[in-house]
């Protein structure tokens, strides 16, 4: 199944390819179906846990503009947002793990499923980035309402 706007989110995520053609054939020819990208340049990406992420994409969307792409690993354990290029370097945060210059992302194919990770929000294909500062408001909501759930003893 191909989501609305997954050829403009395929465009947008082959430009950040050192080599396009390379990455198109692992999407297309990968048992997997996902291709390594490098973080630093175009986005970077910020990684939490999950149940915390989750949290915290649903406040983004509450607030106003769209957030930008986000990943999740298939099993719930960790939610990564892409954001601003640099954002890892400056980000200091309990439980949070940057990719920056020099790291790698896996990202699937947009639309399709794949075994590892896969798309909460997929990139819109025109680089649209969560804002670091509404992210760091989402994860600071989300905590707060964590927090209060097991306080009282809600999950």
């Amino acid at each position: 199944m191909t989501l609305p706007g997954a050829r403009t989110a395929v465009e947008w995520l082959v430009s950040t390819a050192p080599d396009p053609d390379a990455c198109r054939w692992e999407w297309e020819r990968s048992p997997l179906g996902v291709a390594l990208l490098p973080a630093g340049r175009d986005w970077d990406v910020l990684i939490v846990p999950g149940e915390l992420g989750r949290g915290a994409l649903g406040v983004l969307h509450l607030l106003a503009g769209p957030p930008g792409p986000v990943l999740a690993h298939s099993g719930g354990g960790r939610v990564g947002f892409f954001v601003p290029p640099g954002t890892a370097a400056r980000w200091i945060g309990t439980g949070v793990r940057g990719a920056g210059r020099g790291s790698w992302v896996v990202v699937p194919y947009p639309g399709r499923a794949t075994g590892g990770v896969r798309w909460l929000v997929v990139p819109d294909g025109r680089g649209t980035l969560t804002e670091p500062a509404a992210l760091e408001l989402a994860l600071h909501e989300a905590a707060a309402e964590r927090a209060l759930g097991e306080r009282d003893g809600t999950p």
